[in-house]
């Protein structure tokens, strides 16, 4: 049953008035570097135990210094103790601000939360309703142990399927489909690194589409965190990313009269925030968005909450310590903390607005909307797929949202320019739907 619209809640224009500089007024505190095996000055760099000395400042100075960066003053919650991430960042998802971080800008391997500008990038170019059938070569080069959605050869899909694979199952065989209808993995690349620079993430390098570990791909949690903010712009990629699980088509076999009959299959999100697990419960508020686990890279995830009407990203990348879903649970410790600290702590920092956004501001010449096309599809999932209801709490009058099925698009201001240097609203959250 479809909630109230909370058209108060959050303004569909911004005005110039939002757009003030960042107060940095307090000094850092500074936790001890973290060990690591990951890439970090350079991406051809040798491993590191340490983060760089000097990192990237995009997005604000503090952010550039290695350790965990926050101000805290009266009346700000302490952060959590028991978080042992080598890097990761909380931020406010609208008007951008970084509530604190942690080697924010250390380069490492990025595993599939990189699916992430994936999608961001090739998502505005295939209908969904388009069909493709897979041939050979479509699947070539899929690295050992890589998690499969199970594409098979001589089956046609639509966009729609090939997209739940990616988001739900982390399917590289999806990817590299996709990759094969957009000219090629290498094509696909080039036109991910180029959309990595439009959007200022300039920590990521990216070698392999599906975040396979390769030798120089490496990416930070704050690149991460653009990422993710760029792509909940898109229609589509709300509803992907926050779908708890879809039924998949499967192989065709003939059936008891001889008919071919095309099997389905379920598939369920790997987000253990989303979708729950023994040691992890479904997070309230979540609505998205990846998670992703390799060799080099160890446990990485990205994810985005709501909750009386703020919005946070978490980007968290390779958890020291061993335990079971341990990347999942650090990061629902540092949604709490945002949460309570959302209003009352200075930022240390912000999430900068694509390059063409910024060319868009008064007095510049627009250049289109920002992070791609606004939805990458019409229409909201097929049968059998199904969104999450993420829960809020009581200042939301309980009533269950999800970033996946809200409608609305970039909020574009007179003449076509795009003020998002201090705000970039996320759209309505409008629609409950109900858990499977």
């Amino acid at each position: 049953m479809p909630a109230p619209k909370k058209t108060t809640r959050r303004s569909l224009l911004v005005t110039s008035a939002v757009l003030s500089s960042l107060a940095l007024a307090s000094p850092a505190a500074v936790a001890a570097p973290k060990p690591s095996g990951s890439p970090s000055a350079s991406p051809s760099a040798s491993p590191s135990v340490t983060p760089p000395a000097s990192m990237s400042t995009v997005g604000g100075a503090r952010l550039g210094r290695p350790g965990t960066q926050v101000n805290l003053a009266s009346g700000v919650p302490v952060l959590p103790k028991d978080v042992s991430a080598r890097s990761w960042i909380v931020a406010d998802a609208e008007t951008g601000d970084v509530l604190a971080a942690h080697n924010a800008h250390w380069r490492l391997a990025p595993a599939s939360t990189l699916k992430m500008l994936f999608a961001d990038t090739l998502l505005p170019k295939f209908p969904r309703s388009e069909k493709h059938k897979v041939v050979p070569s479509d699947l070539a080069g899929i690295g050992a142990g890589s998690s499969l959605v199970g594409i098979k050869e001589e089956e046609t899909y639509t966009v729609h399927d090939l997209w739940l694979g990616v988001f739900l199952r982390s399917g590289n065989d999806a990817v590299h489909v996709l990759s094969a209808m957009n000219q090629g993995v290498e094509n696909t690349v080039k036109d991910m690194n180029e959309h990595a620079e439009e959007l200022q993430a300039l920590d990521t390098h990216v070698v392999s589409p599906d975040g396979y570990d390769a030798e120089g791909q490496v990416s930070s949690a704050y690149d991460l965190t653009l990422f993710a903010r760029s792509g909940l712009q898109k229609k589509d990629f709300r509803e992907y990313c926050s779908t708890v699980s879809a039924k998949f088509p499967g192989e065709t076999k003939k059936g008891k009269k001889g008919k071919q009959v095309r099997e389905t299959f379920e598939i369920q999100n790997t987000n253990r925030l989303l979708a729950g697990d023994s040691d992890v419960p479904v997070y309230q508020g979540i609505a998205g968005v990846k998670n992703g686990n390799t060799t080099n890279a160890g446990a990485t995830f990205t994810g985005v909450a709501e909750r009386d009407g703020k919005v946070l990203l978490v980007t968290v990348m390779n958890p020291e310590k061993p335990e079971h879903n341990e990347v999942y649970k650090e990061t629902a410790r540092l949604f709490d903390w945002g949460f309570k600290a959302a209003g009352k702590v200075q930022p240390v920092g912000e999430l900068v607005p694509p390059r063409s956004a910024r060319a868009s501001e008064p007095g510049a010449n627009p250049s289109g909307e920002a992070g791609g096309s606004g939805d990458g599809g019409k229409g909201t999932a097929g049968t059998g797929s199904k969104p999450v209801a993420s829960a809020s709490s009581g200042g939301s009058s309980g009533v269950g949202t999800a970033l996946g099925i809200a409608g609305g698009v970039l909020v574009l201001l007179a003449g076509g320019a795009f003020l998002v240097n201090r705000r970039w609203p996320l759209p309505d959250l409008v629609r409950r739907r109900t858990r499977p």
